[in-house]
């Protein structure tokens, strides 16, 4: 207590917002972590009376959920493919090169993220069933790269801006062709944004419910399908289980990004210059 007199009156209001944030952040996901792995809890209870892996084998078992599981990871990670196949040398382009409309065009990209989602999709759903990939996996893939075009844009554009035209040039001197320059000096430097982009775009496809809503169903479910219907059908346990499997890669993939990678990987990476 003393350690709080001491301190100036600003101080205090600090520590109590920070305090505040903390309950708020980490509060709900205390909850489900006890939830998850809780065997009797009942209210007035402040803890569970008696711990059990029940509902993680009750969810691993479920074949449904599983597939799910496996559905999810499959698609984030062909759709965080695609969009580096598809989104780098445009990103290279942006930063780059000088052409007409450039900065509306780079803008654009964040069109799919500043409306109602839901609006989009069932325009591109229109779409879609004119070209017959209404319950297709390929509809599926399609609809999350456009979700994730922003960051596999924007990202990698700053990356490739911050890498200085005079090492470029200093290697054409030397004799490099282009393509030994981007892979060699360009590619190398600006691989950190491209990293957390492309983490950035796994775990938007992995958190993807909408889209996948409206062009998978009925044979293509992801976890945060499945989420919807084990909040209604299944146990609080249980959706608190799925809940973590949902959550943990992206805390895993966050903190790995973080410290390989540094804290100012991203710094500029929503940037228009």
């Amino acid at each position: 207590m003393w350690y709080f007199k001491a301190l100036p009156k600003g101080k205090i209001i600090e520590f109590i917002i920070v305090a505040i944030f903390c309950l708020f952040f980490f509060g709900p996901l205390l909850n489900l972590v006890i939830l998850a792995f809780s065997g009797e809890w009942r209210y007035p209870d402040m803890f569970p009376t008696s711990w059990s892996l029940d509902w993680w084998k009750y969810v691993f078992e479920n074949d449904q959920i599983v597939k799910s599981i496996l559905l999810s990871f499959s698609i984030a990670t062909i759709v965080t493919i695609v969009s580096i196949i598809i989104c780098i040398p445009a990103a290279y382009a942006f930063a780059r090169l000088q052409f007409p409309l450039r900065r509306m065009f780079l803008f654009s990209f964040l069109l799919t993220n500043a409306f109602p989602k839901m609006g989009l999709y069932v325009a591109v759903g229109v779409m879609f069933y004119q070209f017959g990939l209404m319950n297709t996996f390929v509809g599926v893939v399609l609809i999350h790269v456009i979700n994730t075009l922003m960051y596999m844009t924007w990202i990698p554009s700053a990356a490739f801006k911050n890498v200085q035209k005079s090492q470029e040039e200093a290697a054409r001197d030397s004799g490099a062709s282009p393509l030994r320059v981007f892979w060699h000096i360009t590619l190398p430097i600006a691989a950190p944004g491209i990293i957390v982009a492309s983490i950035f775009t796994f775990l938007s496809s992995l958190d993807e419910a909408q889209g996948t809503l409206l062009v998978g169903i009925p044979d293509y479910q992801t976890m945060p399908v499945i989420m919807y219907s084990i909040i209604a059908d299944y146990p609080a346990n249980a959706g608190a289980v799925f809940s973590i499997i949902l959550t943990l890669p992206t805390i895993v993939l966050l903190m790995a990004a973080k410290k390989f990678l540094g804290n100012d990987a991203v710094a500029g990476g929503f940037q228009m210059k």
